[in-house]
């Protein structure tokens, strides 16, 4: 990764002949990436490989040879692949639920927060092909076993917003059984989403999770 110095190039070399030209200039060294910058340079170039066809399982040689560096400068950065995908997990965690906290601090009806959360969801993975394979678990098949319990745990929290924004409508509407009747659709709309995603990646990302999406809601959510 470091440059070639001029003292390092032969006497025939570019730098020896431009330090005989006036005004040329020596090539500036290559800037070396800060730790942190480079950590992120590592996850945005994995999501960006996840994005491709085929891509379902990406090895940490393509990674690196990606990267333009040795394997071993990967583990500099991160101990092993399985935390590189949480580096894209806690991505994931934190951009989606940072928003659903604003549409529900914005919204106050219950059934509108339920639409805009379901809209944000797919929207996200729309615009973050490569991170759909992490959240339905394609990407992570042959990675740690963790990883697949961390993501489950991702739509269970999913759910769990959508049925306390649910109860919210339920209630409003004067149901008899509002908290039943919010668990159930909950549960409709988990499903609902997580199907669209897998379709969309399943489908090498040409099916768009927010197809005929209008519609859909106005079937689901009343």
């Amino acid at each position: 990764m470091s440059a070639v110095s001029p003292d390092d190039q032969g006497e025939g070399g570019a730098s020896a002949a431009s330090r005989e030209q006036p005004g040329a200039t020596d090539p500036a060294p290559r800037k070396r990436p800060k730790p942190g910058e480079r950590r992120v340079q590592i996850l945005q170039v994995l999501a960006s490989m996840l994005e491709q066809p085929g891509a379902e399982r990406v090895t940490t040689a393509s990674l690196a040879a990606r990267l333009d560096v040795s394997e071993a400068a990967l583990y500099r950065h991160f101990a092993s692949k399985a935390q590189m995908f949480e580096g894209l997990i806690e991505f994931i965690e934190t951009s989606v639920f940072s928003l659903i906290n604003q549409i529900t601090e914005r919204e106050i009806s219950g059934g509108e927060q339920s639409r805009q959360i379901l809209t944000m969801l797919l929207q996200f993975c729309e615009r973050n092909p490569g991170m759909t394979r992490v959240m339905v678990g394609d990407a992570l098949v042959f990675e740690n076993e963790r990883l697949l319990a961390r993501m489950n745990q991702f739509f269970d929290r999913i759910e769990s917003q959508l049925r306390q924004s649910l109860r919210l409508a339920t209630d409003a509407s004067g149901s008899a059984t509002p908290t039943v009747d919010a668990n159930a659709l909950a549960s409709v709309l988990t499903g609902f989403a997580v199907g669209r995603l897998q379709r969309y990646a399943r489908s090498g990302f040409r099916r768009s999770p927010t197809e005929h999406l209008d519609a859909a809601m106005r079937l689901l959510i009343v």
